[in-house]
């Protein structure tokens, strides 16, 4: 008999005691949700609220807690501004980005990855020639498809470029087989990472992420992307104030049949010059080819530009490529077009010391009406065009040049360094 009860008084305390634990674990799961716990207790039976809860429920790569992390954490939650810069600069892009990560089964923190690279500037120019908001240099680039010619450079197109990286991305996984390393990597180079894996295993180290020897932007490169995340994941528990993105697509691709300046494709859509470029970064030139990539436009804009263009009798475009015949010299071009050598020099970005045209080359259509001037991003636009776009855009915000002085380094362009100033 005493065996019994002592039996029955150890199945009872098993049986309470599961329920304590159970009654423990709902507790922890109605708390603020931090990042170790949303992608396990986020409700998924309602649509997601905006573009920041869409990128919650996406977490997969394993949470990192280091000293470093920590650091990153108070040094962006610090800088509240900043984030938000950051973040409105964001809300351009964050739908296409997520919808590209989910559709590839990715997880969704990497989202958040160009506000490492590039602060989510798709105008970011690094001292290594890195371009973009994923920031490619030259060769990676050229590997992946991104064309980088006299019109355009795709490592600013937020739409090949994102295309480009999260191939990357895919490949880096299942070539490191860990998301750190594959970070690691991305940042590093798959190679440096490798051989770094292979020196802790000569020496009978370990090989994972947290044991390798890295430089120290590496070391840096992981923890400053899980500091964004604990504080996306928890803004309030860090005092911050995320923008409203809402979880709609911002932009939309519009087919052209013919080639359209930059000013005047912003006249047509009613939005400013600099807005429109935000979108469409990636073209050198004020003008846009017809066999080019597409223009991108706000889709609450698609409608005026497509209402506005029915009924335009303007041109289009005040510029025209021209293609040079084998041998002929800049001075012959330049006066069979009515322009002085050093406009066409100016115009084009060509070195003083080339005197025979070997490539394409953009010329005014009318040259009286093409007053050459050029904007920062070292391209042309015609004064009526400016006074014209001026005209059309009365709210937008004036802002005023700020005199500064810049070293310049090796390697540096003056293409470079104005799109670095805008």
């Amino acid at each position: 008999a005493m065996r019994i009860i002592r039996l029955f008084t150890i199945c009872m305390l098993m049986v309470l005691a599961g329920c304590a634990t159970q009654q423990q674990h709902t507790q922890k799961s109605d708390g603020p949700l931090i990042a170790a716990d949303t992608s396990r207790t986020i409700d998924l039976t309602h649509p997601p609220r905006d573009m920041w809860d869409r990128i919650r429920r996406g977490y997969s790569i394993p949470n990192l807690n280091t000293e470093l992390v920590d650091y990153w954490t108070d040094y962006y939650a610090s800088r509240p501004q900043s984030l938000l810069v950051m973040s409105q600069r964001a809300s351009k892009y964050l739908f296409h980005i997520v919808d590209e990560i989910e559709a590839r089964g990715l997880p969704t923190e990497l989202a958040l990855l160009p506000f490492v690279e590039s602060a989510y500037n798709p105008d970011a120019y690094s001292r290594a020639h890195a371009s973009g908001l994923w920031q490619f240099i030259p060769s990676t680039g050229k590997y992946y498809n991104l064309e980088q010619n006299w019109w355009l450079d795709q490592r600013r197109d937020p739409i090949a470029s994102t295309d480009a990286a999260l191939n990357y991305l895919n490949y880096l996984y299942e070539f490191q087989g860990d998301w750190y390393l594959a970070l690691a990597s991305y940042n590093w180079g798959e190679g440096s990472v490798k051989r770094a894996i292979a020196r802790n295993e000569s020496q009978n180290l370990p090989g994972d992420y947290l044991s390798l020897t890295m430089p120290e932007e590496t070391r840096n490169y992981l923890p400053k992307l899980q500091a964004l995340k604990n504080i996306i994941t928890d803004p309030k528990r860090y005092g911050i104030t995320l923008p409203d993105i809402s979880n709609e697509p911002y932009f939309t691709s519009v087919p052209r049949t013919s080639d359209i300046d930059m000013t005047v494709a912003a006249q047509l859509a009613e939005m400013s010059v600099d807005d429109l470029r935000m979108l469409n970064p990636s073209h050198n030139r004020p003008v846009i080819p017809a066999d080019n990539t597409s223009l991108l436009l706000p889709t609450n804009k698609v409608d005026t530009f497509k209402r506005n263009l029915a009924s335009f009798t303007g041109k289009l475009s005040n510029w025209k490529v021209y293609q040079p015949k084998q041998g002929e010299s800049f001075a012959s071009i330049a006066k069979e077009h009515g322009i002085s050598v050093a406009e066409l020099r100016s115009l084009n970005g060509l070195n003083a010391k080339q005197t025979v045209a070997s490539a394409q080359l953009l010329l005014p259509i009318d040259v009286s009406d093409a007053r050459i001037t050029m904007t920062a991003q070292g391209a042309p636009v015609t004064a009526q065009a400016t006074l014209a776009a001026q005209a059309q855009q009365p709210r937008a915000a004036a802002t005023r040049a700020v005199a500064r002085n810049y070293r310049v380094r090796k390697g540096d362009t003056l293409f470079a360094i104005a799109r670095k100033y805008n």
